[in-house]
Parts: C-alpha cells; sequence; structure tokens
C-alpha cells in the first residue's frame, strides 16, 4: 500500500509541474524525490508521471490517483486536527457522571459558559443515586469524569471541589416557596439539633444502595448514638420531603435542598460536612481535565 509519504511527493511533483520544484517546497533532495516517485511507480504497476523537456505532467493513472490521494491527505489532516482539539479540550464527547444532588447547585452553573466556548463538544450527563456507583460508572468506562461525595470505592485521582453541609431537615414543617430559591450561602440561624435528639426517635434515613446512608451511620457512631430508621429512601431530595411529610427528621447535604427548601431546616450540632470531589478517570483526557478545572475552579455551593 503507497506511503502517505509517497502520495504527498507525487501531489507536490504534479502541483509544482516538476521535480526540482517539488524538492525544493518538500526540503528534500532531487534524488530523494525521485526514489518516492519510482517507488510508488513500482507498486501501482505503471507510470504516473509522463517526463517532459522542462518539467513533469500526470499520465491517465497518475491522474486518477491524484483525486484519492489528495483526499487520503485531508482525511489524515482532519484526523490530526480532531485529535489535537481533543487533547486541548476543545471538542469530542464528553460523559459526566454525577450524583443527582450536585448536577442542580455544582454541575448546571459550569455547564453554559463552558460548553459555549466549545460548540465541537457533545456532553452526557449519567446522574447515580450514590457516589459509589459514580466510581462504578467510571471503573467500568462508562462515564470519563464523575462529580460526587469523596467515595472509598474510587482510587484514582480526585480534585477536591469544596465541601458542603449536612443538615436536619425537621418533620411536619410547611414548604413555603421563595422567590429567590434556596440560599446555599446562609442557611438560617436557628437552633441546631444535636446528635443525642436525632436518636431519641426514628428518623428518615437511607437505602444501603445510597452510601451517604453508612455514612452517616458511621458519623453517628463517632458520637454514641444510633440512628433508627422510620423509613429509607435512595434520594437525598425524597428524605427532605418525607421529613416535611412528619414521617421524622432526615439528615439532607445542602446541595439536595430544592428552590424553598430551607424552612424547618437546622444545622446539626455539631457541624458535619462533606467533601465534594471530581473524579478523574484519564489524565490523559485533555477534555475531561477542562472540564475538571472549570468544576474545581468555581467550587462548592458554600455553606455558613
Amino acid at each position: 500500500m503507497p506511503s502517505l509519504r509517497a502520495l504527498s511527493t507525487l501531489i507536490a511533483v504534479v502541483d509544482h509541474g516538476s521535480i526540482t520544484a517539488a524538492a525544493r517546497a518538500l526540503h528534500l533532495s532531487q534524488p530523494a524525490v525521485s526514489q518516492q516517485l519510482t517507488a510508488l511507480e513500482r507498486e501501482v504497476g505503471t507510470p504516473l508521471l509522463e517526463r517532459l523537456p522542462r518539467g513533469v505532467r500526470p499520465t491517465a493513472a497518475g491522474a486518477a490517483m491524484l483525486a484519492d490521494a489528495r483526499a487520503a491527505l485531508a482525511a489524515v489532516e482532519r484526523s490530526v486536527d480532531a485529535g489535537q482539539a481533543v487533547a486541548r479540550g476543545e471538542a469530542g464527547r464528553l460523559r459526566v457522571a454525577v450524583v443527582e444532588s450536585m448536577t442542580a447547585p455544582v454541575v448546571a452553573p459550569v455547564l453554559r459558559e463552558w460548553l459555549a466556548r466549545r460548540p465541537e463538544v457533545d456532553l452526557d450527563i449519567v446522574e447515580s443515586t450514590s457516589a459509589d456507583d459514580v466510581a462504578r460508572l467510571l471503573d467500568t468506562e462508562q462515564a470519563d469524569l464523575g462529580i460526587g461525595p469523596r467515595s472509598p470505592g474510587w482510587t484514582g485521582r480526585r480534585l477536591v471541589v469544596g465541601r458542603e453541609e449536612i443538615h436536619v431537615v425537621l418533620p411536619g414543617q410547611p414548604r413555603v416557596g421563595r422567590p429567590d430559591g434556596p440560599d446555599l450561602e446562609h442557611p438560617p440561624p436557628a437552633a441546631p439539633v444535636t446528635w443525642d435528639e436525632l436518636a431519641a426517635g426514628p428518623v428518615v434515613h437511607y437505602h444501603p444502595a445510597n452510601s451517604l446512608g453508612g455514612w452517616l451511620d458511621a458519623a453517628a457512631a463517632r458520637h454514641g448514638v444510633v440512628l433508627r430508621p422510620a423509613v429509607r429512601t435512595l434520594h437525598a431530595t425524597t428524605a427532605a420531603a418525607l421529613a416535611r411529610a412528619g414521617l421524622g427528621p432526615a439528615l439532607v447535604p445542602a446541595s439536595a435542598l430544592a428552590p424553598g427548601g430551607w424552612d424547618g431546616v437546622r444545622h446539626l450540632a455539631p457541624r458535619l460536612r462533606r467533601e465534594i470531589v471530581v473524579m478523574v478517570a484519564n489524565d490523559g483526557d485533555g477534555l475531561a481535565r477542562s472540564f475538571a478545572d472549570a468544576v474545581v475552579a468555581r467550587g462548592a455551593p458554600r455553606v455558613a
């Protein structure tokens, strides 16, 4: 099969009209150009150039090869450009796995500007119920980047986005809408709820498939108490809704409190925070690295 170098040599000779001019343009010696042409003609099995007193011109076979040779070189250039654009984080496909409560407060604020500057990027968001599920998607190569709380199941590279507070949503509190949405920077300064108070009655807890539940149980154990579940759910947003419905208090991350969701919310005493990280599957992926840097630069929703 002809090499790309041989095809580019043929194109240069035809375009410049002589071996001498083509050699000068290619920064090669005339014998080197002649050797490339001779090898190409030997492989094709027929002359490709007609030698004239002053220059050369393509034979019928040479003219027939030219169009496809130009297309082949153009395709190679496009593939190189595409690879370089992906390496620079400017094009390609990016699959982002994110714990669902993080989509709106952490990922969404970054998306619009980041994608506007990269119109050649296709971005898919896969929402998961837990950080462990995000780690699984990365390990099975179903995602390129993961965003969520720190997961012990992920041993690869992590970038710290910030920390968010775990709040107590009290039972039976009416939800009053607010036009300005949740104030993630300044939660209400009401009297905090202690771990002992939480342990005094059943709570809205989390399904074992959501690692938040196990993490909260470990935190409770450090304070010498055990959380008794009245009901379990996979989702933090559902936990807040069940608490408001009167099923018991719920421990809910700040990112899972929807607009108007601060009514009946209290600090936990002592306060409990979790680290939000970006999990990077491949350090060499320029596109993933670019998005990770944008998420880290914006940071996590701040809490008081």
